[in-house]
């Protein structure tokens, strides 16, 4: 029950997934009393959703060691233990992100073939299509075999859960040059030409990350971060700036009001709650993290993420897609 906001956005969000999801159970790890939410919610003596008690929580400033070694009982690392022993079938957290990745990989542990789990989200792109970039955060400095196998694991990804036959693969870069790029992007795309079973397409620059040329966006956890965040806050600014212009004039609020439809439809295709929910990717389980500061609505598209990833048996997809890849290797 994690997060900024805590059980007052967690707590409706389960509400509203178990009304959807009829075959859905939740079990919830606590550290307190959230009784006074629950009922605000309806969810009192709800028969789908398990209340579970922990010792203690993980700080939003707590160093991922620190949580590895002493927090092991936190509500966060019984929620990712219960997915490494078979109670739950996925994982979704809205807390500390570096001891998330910490105490996920000590207890679900790497898929074969994986040196580092990454972070990996959807993102828009023209025509209603989406696209996948990884890693967003999990690793800062990657060698070019790391994102190599952040390729494998985001075909994995857009052919399992889109259903993309051949899903194009892409290296971020800055510039479409052969030449371009430091040694570990260029390695990498070597490594990529050679893999039949990969679909590379090449280098993609910044510009092009939403106009449908790839399907895959591979990068360090630098370089996706800091564009992840940057994507976010233009689209923030896109519609404060909408708003202030529609309302310096009794004319630009009359103008306002006619496009508001269209408006509104643009903004719910780039709007970031829309795309909540980064998945853990690399590990022999399902984990999904949501922004800290996610509302309702973000945090319930995380909770739809984590379940349509367990429906699709997405660890299966890739330890799949890795074997293939290993035999291209041979």
């Amino acid at each position: 029950m994690g997060g900024d906001l805590g059980p007052a956005v967690t707590v409706p969000a389960i509400a509203r997934a178990l009304l959807l999801y009829p075959s859905l159970s939740v079990r919830a790890f606590i550290c307190g009393d959230i009784s006074a939410h629950l009922a605000a919610a309806g969810l009192q003596q709800h028969p789908r959703l398990t209340l579970i008690q922990a010792q203690c929580t993980v700080g939003m400033d707590e160093r991922p060691s620190s949580a590895l070694r002493t927090k092991r009982d936190s509500s966060m690392g019984e929620a990712v233990k219960d997915v490494a022993e078979g109670r739950s079938q996925a994982c979704i957290s809205a807390g500390n992100t570096g001891a998330l990745m910490a105490l996920s990989r000590h207890f679900l542990k790497t898929l074969p073939g994986i040196d580092r789990p990454a972070i990996v989200s959807a993102m828009p792109a023209v025509n209603g299509k989406r696209v996948y970039m990884l890693d967003l955060g999990a690793n800062v400095a990657c060698d070019s075999e790391t994102l190599y196998q952040f390729a494998v694991m985001g075909s994995a990804m857009a052919h399992t859960v889109e259903g993309i036959d051949r899903p194009r693969v892409a290296l971020l870069n800055i510039g479409e040059e052969e030449v371009k790029g430091n040694d570990q992007v260029r390695h990498a795309a070597n490594l990529l030409q050679d893999a039949p079973s990969i679909h590379y397409v090449g280098y993609l620059e910044g510009h092009d990350i939403f106009t449908n040329k790839a399907d895959v966006i591979v990068c360090d956890g630098f370089v996706g971060n800091v564009t992840l965040k940057t994507c976010e806050g233009i689209a923030q600014f896109f519609l404060a700036q909408l708003r202030e212009s529609f309302g310096n004039s009794l004319w630009g609020r009359v103008l306002g009001w006619l496009v508001r439809p269209f408006i509104k439809a643009v903004y719910a295709r780039v709007n970031p709650d829309q795309y909540n929910g980064a998945s853990l990717v690399g590990l022999r389980g399902i984990v999904v993290k949501s922004h800290g500061n996610a509302g309702i609505d973000a945090f319930f598209n995380a909770l739809e993420q984590a379940l349509h990833s367990a429906e699709r048996k997405l660890p299966d997809g890739i330890e799949s897609a890795i074997g293939t890849v290993l035999l291209d290797k041979h």
